[in-house]
């Protein structure tokens, strides 16, 4: 599969009945070694991988010896706070021999819906990333509600793959990929190898069956692949509990892929050109001849700062001369961007009293 293989930043999303031994409630060793040199294989290629990764409750209630059917809310909080720290070590485990770092990041649905939230997670990730290091991202089951009612590691894992840009997002499912119907219960169902455009009979195909311990549907897929697709990444349900189930999509296994409209970047881009400005940024001549060449705006390059915004909100970018260069994510406040507006990266501190960050504006939160 070349838009696997082609891929530079790779989400996968593992859910939790291909982690843990339904009837025993063990972690599945086996086969997390396995993924694990699918992901060191991958890292050698030079891709960045990030694992989305279910089974904090599942491993907690075996853990904690809990009954099996569903859980009271306070029951898979509990179960969820035992079976963090296994779930975290597991990977450790598995990914350190193979000259892997791990990092556990835990977020909740809410964080990509509040801005300021978003870039934070955002620029964790990005910096994790850059460190060489593989994030394990997950549902914080112990505080979020939403995602322990409605089993959403689906549409976690698209918008954790629309935060950090990537172009392939795999969730590795109970199934080889998107059938015109259950295949467990219609004989004659046929699996899409590409589906390029999600129709509405598309979505009226997609049914809710799950396994005991895995809450996602097929329904959920599909919102997750019109999130990820829609931000210009691919995104591909294959069958994940084959041992190397990376390398064996990679070597062309049974999925379906949904092909992204556009990429990345150009969805980002557009996205940010599209909000309505909260403020304007004005800066002076030779931030905007920088700013053409592909650089960050710097505070040093701004000779005014209009309107009032938050951290994160989308601004204008004005020239002195009143040309409108373009828009972006402002990293400061609109008070905090007044302060620092002329001063140079190491005057920052000084004036707001704690470290900032360099950047007013970054190239990647802009559109010009």
């Amino acid at each position: 599969m070349a838009a696997l293989t082609d891929a530079k930043r790779i989400v996968v999303k593992i859910g939790s009945a291909l982690l843990v031994d339904a009837e025993t409630g063990a972690l599945k060793s086996e086969w997390l070694q396995s993924l694990a040199s699918d992901v060191a294989a991958f890292k050698a290629r030079g891709a960045d991988v990030v694992l989305v990764s279910s089974g904090s409750i599942a491993l907690g209630r075996g853990v904690l010896k809990l009954p099996k059917g569903t859980l009271a809310l306070e029951q898979s909080q509990a179960a969820a706070a035992v079976g963090q720290i296994r779930l975290a070590r597991a990977y450790e485990e598995a990914l350190t021999p193979l000259g892997a770092t791990t990092a556990q990041v835990l977020v909740t649905l809410e964080d990509s819906a509040d801005r300021r939230r978003y870039l934070n997670t955002r620029a964790t990730l990005e910096t994790l990333l850059s460190l060489d290091v593989v994030p394990i991202v997950n549902e914080n089951d112990t505080v979020a509600t939403d995602e322990i009612r409605f089993g959403d590691n689906d549409r976690l894992a698209a918008q954790v793959a629309v935060t950090i840009g990537a172009d392939h997002l795999v969730l590795l499912s109970d199934v080889d990929g998107f059938y015109s119907g259950n295949p467990k219960d219609d004989p004659g169902a046929t699996r899409y190898d590409i589906i390029d455009t999600i129709t509405s009979e598309i979505e009226a195909m997609a049914g809710d069956a799950g396994t005991g311990l895995s809450k996602g549907g097929m329904k959920t897929k599909i919102m997750a692949a019109k999130t990820a697709t829609g931000a210009g990444c691919d995104m591909t349900i294959t069958e994940g509990s084959r041992m190397g189930p990376l390398s064996a999509l990679a070597d062309g296994g049974a999925a379906t892929l949904f092909t992204a409209r556009t990429d990345p970047k150009a969805a980002r881009k557009h996205w940010i050109a599209s909000m309505k400005p909260q403020g304007m940024i004005v800066v002076d001549l030779g931030a905007a001849k920088a700013l053409g060449s592909g650089k960050s705006l710097l505070p040093a390059g701004v000779s005014d700062v209009r309107g009032s915004f938050m951290r994160g909100d989308p601004v204008d970018i004005q020239s002195a001369d009143g040309t409108h260069l373009g828009a972006g994510l402002s990293r400061y406040t609109a008070d905090e961007a007044r302060a620092i507006k002329g001063k140079r990266s190491d005057q920052i501190e000084p004036v707001l009293g704690y470290p900032g960050r360099a950047a007013l504006i970054h190239r990647d939160d802009m559109a010009l």
